[in-house]
């Protein structure tokens, strides 16, 4: 029996944040897939933060009244490396959390027929058991280094699951493993793992420096997900997830689920990381390991096998990943594009 999908092509959709990778990547799958065709009636609304200060309640309020979207994908955070998390830490909560605010409230009180909330793995406690699971969250301490923007994620996944359980509002919320890909941020401060390795390996590769160093000890493990996977599985969830229904994935106690792990199979250390990507430049420097810096939690591997059981699984090999991930970085980087 075909499963019917809980959103059509007449949707007016907003995507917050559509200028940043995630965004950037869910608009072009959306577009891909025939939404936003106006001779459908349909629309894909994607305001620049020169035209929309989403941190501005007034300005978010009078936006939903004037625009009225139909279901709305929430992508825009402030977001960072571990230096940026750990120096920054007012700004990561106070930010995200008026962010998210205002587009969680202004969404149920225009009444927005879906709602699609994207949150991290960096909400689950630094010593889950492994793989992690959706039931997991709070159940221990957090991870000190990105303890305040984990903080303003579990708030809007919160808010999300109350609204749905007071108000029957439909909001639900996916948490995505480590982000790579096209649009990523290369800057040498903010930017996460696997961009700022790229960046760091190319800039080696390309001055001729014979060594690089690296921070920790290169033994955390981690999950990457391409950007295009991540994309494609918002929409998934938007078609075809109602946490309502009896066929939808449930807790280990036969409760909803108010929202789903998105991750990959592919788990790799660091330092292979670093391997890898070395591989992929031609670089062939000495790699040194800072163990003076941190190391971040030791594995945040996710158990994804409720979004499996719908019917979705990544596609994209990280090799291949990585492969489209430093062309594109090359590209920007000639196009000036860049965000470094």
């Amino acid at each position: 029996m075909k499963m019917k999908k809980l959103i059509n092509k007449e949707e007016k959709i907003f995507i917050a944040g559509s200028s940043g990778m995630v965004g950037s990547a869910i608009k072009r799958s959306l577009v891909g897939k025939g939404y936003g065709d106006e001779n459908q009636g349909g629309s894909i609304l994607c305001p620049t933060r020169k035209n929309l200060d989403l941190e501005d309640s007034l300005e978010v309020e009078n936006w939903f009244k004037i625009h009225k979207p139909t279901v709305v994908i929430i992508a825009a955070a402030k977001v960072g490396g571990i230096y940026a998390n750990s120096s920054m830490p007012y700004e990561f909560l106070i930010n995200n959390l008026k962010i998210q605010t205002n587009l969680i409230e202004q969404s149920f009180l225009n009444n927005v027929k879906r709602l699609l909330f994207l949150g991290s793995s960096c909400i689950y406690p630094k010593l889950s058991k492994q793989p992690i699971l959706e039931e997991y969250l709070l159940s221990d301490y957090l991870e000190k280094t990105n303890e305040t923007y984990a903080l303003a994620k579990i708030t809007g996944i919160k808010l999300c699951q109350s609204l749905r359980k007071q108000y029957g509002f439909d909001a639900i919320s996916l948490m995505p493993s480590n982000l790579y890909g096209p649009g990523d941020n290369y800057h040498h401060l903010d930017s996460h793992v696997l961009p700022a390795l790229i960046k760091k390996i190319l800039d080696a590769k390309l001055t001729g420096k014979n060594d690089i160093v690296c921070w920790g000890t290169g033994k955390p493990l981690r999950e990457f997900l391409y950007v295009d996977d991540l994309a494609d599985a918002c929409i998934f969830a938007l078609e075809k997830w109602d946490p309502n229904s009896n066929d939808a994935p449930k807790d280990i106690n036969g409760e909803i689920l108010y929202w789903l792990n998105v991750g990959s199979k592919f788990e790799i250390s660091i330092k292979e990381l670093v391997q890898m990507i070395s591989n992929q430049c031609d670089y062939k420097g000495k790699i040194t390991w800072d163990d003076s810096k941190p190391d971040g939690t030791y594995r945040k591997k996710l158990n994804t096998e409720r979004l499996s059981k719908l019917g979705w699984n990544s596609y994209t090999n990280l090799e291949v990943g990585i492969k489209k991930t430093i062309t594109s970085f090359l590209y920007e980087k000639k196009m000036n594009t860049v965000r470094i």
